[in-house]
């Protein structure tokens, strides 16, 4: 591969063979793939991706576009010694429209930053996760990201005005430019949201931002059996526009728990927890939902509760929730993420915990999961005694199992995580044959060469 002519328009600063970069750059947050790029490559502008894909074609070479790198799919995997396209140095907020109440960046900006500057203009960008230090508005929108506000205010699509983008011909498109009305056809702006970079780079983006809520209540509540997750959820859901409705199971509180920086605010223990947030929108909202807890607690279905005080205490609650994630990392987890209609949750988890149990007694499985959207996250930690290669057919057969539930229930097997490599195989079970066929050929339409994020999704 001939990357000298990457040189005639980067910098020598933005092109990197070195292998420790190669190896940090090449991967996300996917476990059980082997990173493999020939290259990474960092343009600072909308021109220099043009260039990038320009060169691309001419030299057949498969490009992978990589952002904070905090996927769980394999999507931002180089294994095929592609050439890496990282965006983070694509950082910068262009412009504010204080009129719209939109911020146009690049694809670059953390998710953070993007949150942080709406807070210094007294406005608010809801979509919130973990990752939320780390990831990138632009992997947000290529996964069309969810986490933990969607009950209240959407996905990442939600909050996309407009796009550019560089396609797989090397062509820019400017797509929907912020407009509120646009009837003019097809909308390919939602095209690009979720496409997981087979279609195109995006590079930038205008953000709508919203007004910031008013003060948030943070309810921590034990719950004694599966059943009662949902009727809580009716109960409180029925009353309030919920912020979050977050459920873990003890499980994932024990590894939480160990490491140490967190503890549960509750004096007893239980099988089940949800995390309850809502808006005080006026002066009885606190008083109804404490008559909502106390009602559920004479009905056995809570078996205690909290109710933060202040910010740290709030804090601290939802760690007890976020932390899972880096809490069981060290235990190579294979995790997956999935949805059903949130009517069908407790049937899923019902079923597929039936399934677990009885034929996997060996896997601590972590549970949690965003219920008020029908977002469920299985995580199955390896076993010490298991190597790798064994543990990894064992998910497979729960794989079958689990997808062929989804299937029933018509959920989807990836809810906010997208494809990529790892939910590949398993495509069938939420797409029709028809559908696929369609995606290939929008796919072919954007990237007749068939180099961008090549092997990905589809």
């Amino acid at each position: 591969m001939n990357i000298d002519k990457l040189s005639t328009f980067l910098g020598k600063e933005q092109i990197s063979t070195e292998p420790s970069t190669l190896k940090l750059y090449g991967k996300d947050w996917t476990k059980h793939f082997t990173a493999n790029p020939s290259a990474i490559v960092f343009p600072k502008n909308t021109a220099e991706v043009k260039k990038i894909v320009q060169w691309a074609i001419e030299t057949k070479t498969p490009l992978v576009p990589s952002g904070g790198r905090t996927g769980l799919s394999a999507g931002a995997y180089a294994t095929q010694k592609e050439v890496v396209v990282s965006l983070e140095k694509m950082n910068q907020i262009l412009d504010f429209d204080d009129v719209e109440r939109t911020v146009s960046c690049q694809a670059g900006v953390v998710t953070e930053a993007l949150q942080n500057y709406a807070l210094d203009r007294n406005l608010y960008y809801p979509v919130d996760f973990a990752a939320r230090g780390s990831s990138q508005i632009g992997g947000n929108i290529a996964t069309n990201a969810g986490g933990i506000k969607v009950i209240r205010y959407g996905l990442t699509r939600d909050w996309v005005k407009g796009l550019t983008v560089v396609t797989g011909k090397g062509e820019i498109l400017e797509l929907n430019k912020s407009l509120v009305k646009n009837a003019s056809g097809y909308d390919l702006r939602h095209l690009f949201i979720g496409s997981e970079g087979t279609l195109g780079f995006i590079t930038e983006c205008q953000i709508q931002l919203t007004h910031q809520p008013k003060e948030l209540k943070v309810f921590l509540f034990a719950l004694p059996q599966l059943e009662a997750i949902m009727e809580v959820y009716k109960s409180f859901s029925k009353n309030f526009a919920l912020s979050a409705f977050e459920m873990f199971t003890d499980v994932a509180l024990k590894y939480v728990r160990k490491q140490g920086h967190v503890n549960s605010p509750l004096e007893i223990d239980a099988p089940y927890y949800v995390l309850v947030e809502i808006e005080e929108e006026n002066d009885s909202s606190l008083d109804i939902a404490m008559e909502l807890f106390e009602l559920n607690l004479e009905k056995g279905l809570i078996v205690d509760g909290t109710l933060a005080q202040n910010s740290q205490q709030a804090k601290d609650i939802w760690r007890l929730r976020e932390d899972i994630t880096e809490a069981t990392t060290e235990y190579s987890p294979y995790k997956n993420d999935v949805s059903v209609r949130v009517s069908k949750v407790h049937e899923f988890i019902v079923s597929m915990d039936k399934i677990l149990k009885a034929d996997y007694p060996e896997f601590d499985v972590v549970w949690f999961g965003h219920i008020g959207d029908g977002n469920l996250h299985i995580n199955i930690l390896k076993p010490q005694q298991l190597n790798s290669e064994t543990f990894m057919k064992k998910c497979h057969d729960v794989d079958d199992k689990l997808f062929a539930l989804i299937e029933k229930l018509g959920g989807s097997i990836s809810a906010e995580h997208g494809v990529g490599l790892v939910k590949k195989p398993f495509l069938h079970h939420t797409r029709s044959p028809e559908e696929i066929a369609y995606m290939k050929a929008i796919k072919t339409a954007f990237d007749p060469h068939q180099i961008l994020n090549p092997g990905k999704m589809l």
